[in-house]
């Protein structure tokens, strides 16, 4: 059990929960940041967890559902105050209604996530700040030392567990309730050069060109919400052409950008026949780049049936590849 002590402090209004682990601080560290990997352990193993959002940066939020045996979904959100890379990290935690917003009517409290390296590998300290005793007694009696305990058991797997999320495989998929697809990657270079290569034509340019073959004659970028991108593409051969359009509704560089997207094809030049996705795209620094991550949601499970089925992930994968060798460099 990972858990070596777990300490309430009624009259400074704390829980402090310390854990021991036997890999380096960065194996640990990187589990938090990862949403694949946080979603294994954060809840019980008989309450999952699937997090929907992780930002991973001041002023981003996470939000995540627990959910039962039974599929009763309880939410949760992080509320992101700082970042130390690699040393700590500051939350301010609580529940959400179904809808995704707080539940005022339940406690939240402030999480203080320390991680230091020990002399068999890494101590990870959870300091939790609560406002009131009675909001502190209310947690203890929903379980949450048990939970804790649990939820934490899981963690030695998830780190131990190399191959799964290594720098080297190549773009991932995992579907996400019905309606959504999480695609991962980790790509070799920073956050501020992953985030340039997405929004700056010319870069764009160099990698997003799919096969050989093909050119990209319009590239208009979006980067501010309420602005608006076009990407077209052509075969240079047979003169076959398509592209995407779309808005771009929030984002924070280089963490994250949201937008809206819609195939536009010479029948259809504003794309008004084409089904609307939302891609939420979020850059974290990890152990060998940055990890991309990019949740589509999707109309219905149908549209995600067809457009996964095109070989959507192979394409992205060698377009990634193509920008970790040609654009990043330009970055």
């Amino acid at each position: 059990m990972p858990v070596t002590a777990f300490t309430t402090d009624p009259e400074a209004l704390t829980i402090t929960v310390v854990a021991d682990f036997t890999v380096p601080v960065r194996r640990l560290w990187d589990a938090y940041a990862d949403p694949r990997q946080i979603e294994r352990f954060w809840g019980p193993p008989e309450f999952p967890a699937t997090f929907r959002r992780h930002d991973f940066a001041p002023g981003g939020l996470s939000l995540y559902r627990l959910t039962s045996p039974e599929g009763e979904s309880h939410g949760g959100y992080w509320k992101w105050v700082s970042v130390d890379e690699g040393r700590s990290f500051e939350v301010r935690d609580g529940f959400t209604l179904d809808d995704g917003t707080p539940n005022t009517e339940m406690p939240d409290m402030r999480m203080v996530f320390e991680f230091q390296q020990t002399a068999l590998g890494s101590r990870l300290t959870t300091t939790s700040y609560f406002d009131s005793l009675e909001s502190l007694e209310q947690l203890q009696a929903m379980g949450m030392e048990q939970g804790t305990r649990s939820a934490m058991a899981q963690i030695d797997a998830v780190v131990e567990d190399l191959a799964s999320y290594a720098a080297e495989l190549p773009t991932q998929l995992q579907l996400v309730g019905d309606t959504q697809a999480r695609v991962s990657r980790v790509i070799r270079g920073t956050a501020e050069q992953v985030w340039r290569a997405h929004h700056e034509a010319e870069l764009m340019r160099r990698w997003m060109l799919g096969p050989d073959g093909w050119e990209m004659p319009v590239c208009e970028v979006a980067s501010e919400p309420g602005q608006r991108f076009r990407q077209e593409w052509r075969n240079i051969e047979s003169g076959e052409s398509f592209g995407f359009t779309g808005e771009f509704l929030e984002g924070e560089r280089p963490v994250r950008a949201v937008t809206t997207e819609a195939m536009v094809t010479p029948e259809d030049p504003d794309g008004a026949q084409s089904p609307v996705t939302r891609n939420e795209l979020t850059l974290t620094p990890v152990e060998g780049g940055t990890l991309l991550t990019l949740l589509i949601t999707y109309p219905d499970a149908a549209t995600r049936e067809m457009i996964l089925a095109t070989g959507m992930v192979d394409g992205m994968e060698t377009s990634y590849q193509r920008l970790e060798r040609e654009a990043l460099v330009a970055a």
